[in-house]
């Protein structure tokens, strides 16, 4: 592990100084990017291909399970340690879905941030003690998923909308017809039995695809 490669991808610009010098302070270790969305940590990946992508959950245009999802599937050399300041089961277990290898809470960064990017330089999985004891949880005490399943395409699309974007620019964003957009809108609403923009924030919010 004498050289490491590694990509932050946080919209907080004091968080990615923060990760950077530590990251930074270990020999042979640089940061050959940084990227302020998920959109943009997707077209850095496949340009810098680094080791190992640092990736914030809550990213704008495009959060962190669809950035992963998108970066592993274009470069399964890729690893991706998600940070982020939430705990839930299903959030893990999502991310772990995407492909994502590691998992610490924003809180233990200072604490936990080497030991994490020295097992995924490995490609050996790395969870804090209280993402572990998190997923042993779930594990015992399972829970039936409820709702409707989304699509990648679909979970952007909530995100976007969310975000407060006009279906031109959700468009633009996704490379897409803005009746196209408009007709992916429409399905969705009637999918997930939601009448309003404001329906789609609320179940954006609550289903942990943006922050509020």
């Amino acid at each position: 592990m004498s050289s490491l490669r590694i990509l932050l991808a946080d919209d907080h610009e004091m968080i990615r100084k923060g990760l950077r010098a530590t990251i930074e302070s270990q020999p042979g270790w640089t940061v050959c990017g940084e990227a302020r969305t998920g959109r943009e940590a997707v077209a850095l990946a496949r340009e810098l291909r680094p080791d190992i992508v640092v990736m914030d959950f809550a990213m704008p245009e495009l959060n962190g399970l669809e950035a992963t999802r998108q970066i592993r599937a274009a470069h399964p050399g890729t690893e991706v340690l998600i940070l982020t300041m939430h705990d839930s089961e299903r959030l893990v277990h999502e991310m772990l879905s995407a492909g994502a290898h590691g998992f610490i809470l924003k809180t233990d960064a200072g604490e936990f941030l080497v030991a994490a990017l020295q097992a995924l330089a490995r490609h050996k999985p790395y969870f804090t003690p209280k993402i572990s004891a998190v997923v042993l949880q779930g594990y015992l005490n399972p829970e039936t998923p409820g709702g409707q399943e989304l699509t990648a395409r679909e979970r952007e699309i909530i995100q976007l909308i969310a975000e407060g974007k006009a279906t031109k620019e959700i468009a633009e964003a996704l490379g897409i017809s803005a009746k196209t957009a408009e007709t992916h809108r429409a399905n969705l609403m009637r999918k997930l039995d939601l009448h309003s923009t404001a329906d789609i924030v609320r179940y954006a919010i609550r289903n942990q695809i943006v922050q509020p």
